[in-house]
């Protein structure tokens, strides 16, 4: 099981703490209880766990790195980034009210003003974090786009 995992995620340490959250699992009474027999636990069962915990963490991981690269979301790339004139951000706070839909410009108020992650975000409003991510690229382009054309 530690051979398939460090395969999938090439991370000795995070195949490691995957293997055992399987076996972790196995032993939760929760969990536990939820099975029909233990004699049923196979190899086959722990193998197929392991693998599906490795892929739920590629996905994850894909999916924060892609917004991450896409909207410059770290905090170091603020502090490099050039910030905009004082009238740039002035539309820029007129846009946000008038041209991004109500949800988006709370996923945006939650990203930005209060600084929560879209894990968070996600949990505060009852969404996915793909659609977070959707919500703040839609607003995003809109406020490109709009710049843009009065730029």
């Amino acid at each position: 099981m530690y051979r398939l995992a460090v395969a999938l995620l090439h991370d000795d340490d995070l195949a490691r703490d995957i293997v055992h959250d399987v076996f972790a699992s196995l032993l939760d009474r929760k969990f536990s209880a939820s099975l029909p027999d233990r004699q049923d636990i196979t190899r086959q069962y722990l193998i197929r766990s392991v693998r599906n915990r490795c892929l739920n963490q590629i996905r994850d991981c894909e999916i924060h790195q892609r917004i991450a690269n896409h909207y410059f979301l770290d905090t170091e790339e603020y502090d490099t980034e050039e910030w905009p004139e004082e009238d740039t951000i002035a539309r820029i706070y007129v846009l946000i009210r008038s041209e991004i839909p109500s949800q988006a410009r709370r996923v945006m108020e939650l990203r930005f003003t209060d600084g929560l992650p879209f894990a968070r975000i996600a949990m505060k409003m009852g969404i996915s974090e793909t659609a977070v991510y959707r919500h703040l690229s839609h607003a995003l382009k809109i406020i490109r786009k709009k710049l843009n054309e009065n730029g």
